[in-house]
């Protein structure tokens, strides 16, 4: 049997997307609307891939996409027998984490198929960190962002994340250095999402568990200030926070304190004092007002400070 090639943290690399691949579409989570949904197929069409779904994607129950059990089955669906290369996530909003006791880790960590998502599929992004061991992409869904068009997503980094090639160096426009460190390039494996998910996960079967030195992303949306500092507060105390070498987060929008004062940046920069490794803010991957651009996690990614903040990804998280 052959070895599936790893990432230096050790996760096993997905299959490579390219032009012509089969991406399956799945609601993981809440229900899509029907109108994006078009829209982003035929987006997805625009930049050569070759988009596949089951009709339930269009199911519903109560505020989800359909029950646990039929969204859990379309996903492992998706991942071993529709013979796609990437299941991308139709939307967020509530219900991953229902999932997750019912898929079959060892047929997902089989069918080294690319999940492409963000926000609440935050908590699939964990279970394919660990239990599954496999690498995955923080990048663009339908609603929102596909289903918007270009100006809604970076098509470069969301193919280029599914490739077999490192992206290499991303400093998009507003990513800032936030906490300098004697250290001014800083490496380890990628990892995190939707700070609210990362915590929610704590106390379960599915914690949050990435390896030590990891660069940990945190991203957010519509959180009053309080409730982010209060967030960080209990990263800080669970001990994962000293396991980071460095924290990016994601632009936050809505979540300064409405006049302005005081920002999400300042109650970073409070939480966070006494963290040994740089701080970067406004990486906009996630909920992002600008497009979002697309990261794969579990590979070996550097953090540069100075005069030019960037993020550097030196991995590929896909290999034939």
């Amino acid at each position: 049997m052959a070895v599936a090639p790893r990432t230096a943290a050790g996760l096993i690399k997905f299959r490579p997307v390219k032009r012509g691949s089969r991406v399956a579409l799945v609601a993981p989570a809440s229900p899509v609307d029907r109108a994006e949904f078009d829209a982003g197929v035929a987006e997805l069409r625009r930049i050569g891939l070759d988009p596949v779904w089951h009709e339930d994607v269009f199911a519903t129950h109560l505020m989800m996409a359909g029950p646990a059990r039929v969204r859990a089955a379309a996903l492992q669906r998706a991942f071993d027998a529709m013979e796609a290369d990437a299941v991308i996530a139709v939307r967020g909003g509530y219900g991953s984490v229902e999932l997750l006791p019912l898929l079959d880790a060892d047929r997902l960590r089989a069918a080294r198929t690319a999940f492409v998502g963000y926000s609440d599929v935050t908590s699939v992004h964990s279970f394919l960190g660990a239990p599954v061991g496999l690498a995955s992409v923080h990048g663009a869904m339908v609603e929102r962002r596909l289903g918007a068009g270009p100006a809604a997503y970076d098509a470069a980094t969301l193919l280029a994340s599914l490739s077999a090639e490192p992206i290499g160096e991303l400093a998009p426009d507003g990513l800032e250095t936030l906490v300098a460190s004697p250290r001014t390039n800083v490496a380890g494996p990628l990892a995190g999402g939707t700070l609210t998910q990362l915590l929610a996960s704590f106390g379960t079967p599915f914690e949050f568990r990435p390896p030590p030195g990891h660069i940990l992303f945190l991203d957010e949306v519509n959180e009053r200030p309080y409730r982010l500092h209060r967030m960080l507060t209990q990263l800080r105390l669970s001990g994962r926070l000293a396991q980071a070498a460095a924290l990016v987060f994601g632009e936050l929008p809505g979540c300064d304190e409405p006049g302005g004062q005081p920002t999400a940046r300042d109650v970073i920069g409070d939480a966070v004092a006494g963290f040994p490794g740089p701080v970067l803010v406004g990486f906009p991957s996630g909920h992002s007002i600008a497009p979002l651009v697309s990261v794969p996690f579990g590979v070996r990614t550097r953090v540069l400070t100075g005069a030019r903040a960037a993020l550097v990804v030196d991995e590929a998280a896909a290999a034939p």
